[in-house]
């Protein structure tokens, strides 16, 4: 037992329980805080540094052995997207969850924009790729293999899926992060894509 200069008792078996506990409650102070952060806020709103400058310079070959109605599926590169109108960029993998859930919207922004709709396929095996397609359909007109993720970090890639839309002179306009939605359809992405194409 001793006295503080309240003149207050307490015993030294409190002080030494306090002492250890008090580490542990700063750790879940600190941890309460990161969840809010990570839990709070709309992901897609995520800022780009790449917005309104030119797509990055890149060649991706296609994802081996990958075939549509027969064909084979090209790659692309930074010079399929300038002079070639409005693209729409999609970041994805065969391993990522909300991948599958965004697929249907793919082919559905595809069909209602009337642009070309091109794949970054994000460290991938291409036999996974190849079956990811061949189970969900292949809404891609090309389909490029990042098997390092090289390409992705030069895009400013968070994290698969990423979708971007780029202007008819190669210039990104639009970045939407994480799976696609209706509403992310009809609020963001159609109009951006509709806006992109009016500018010259």
């Amino acid at each position: 037992m001793f006295q503080n200069k309240n003149n207050i008792l307490i015993s030294s078996g409190a002080k030494t329980r306090f002492t250890v506990m008090l580490p542990v409650l700063i750790f879940a102070t600190i941890a309460v805080m990161f969840l809010y952060s990570l839990n709070s806020g709309d992901p897609s709103t995520l800022p780009s540094a790449l917005i309104d400058k030119s797509v990055p310079e890149f060649e991706l070959k296609p994802v081996q052995g990958l075939t549509d109605k027969g064909k084979p599926v090209p790659g692309f590169g930074s010079a399929d997207l300038k002079n070639n109108g409005v693209t729409i960029v999609n970041v994805w993998a065969s391993w990522c969850g909300p991948c599958v859930a965004e697929h249907p919207f793919l082919g559905e922004l595809k069909k209602r924009s009337g642009v070309r709709l091109v794949g970054i396929n994000h460290k991938d095996k291409p036999e996974n790729a190849r079956r990811f397609l061949r189970r969900l359909g292949n809404p891609f007109d090309a389909v490029g293999s990042d098997l390092t993720g090289r390409v992705s970090i030069d895009w400013g890639v968070y994290g698969v899926p990423e979708t971007f839309i780029v202007d008819g002179g190669g210039r990104i306009v639009y970045k939407h992060v994480g799976p696609l939605t209706r509403e992310a359809l009809e609020s963001a992405l159609v109009p951006a894509i509709e806006s992109a194409k009016i500018v010259k």
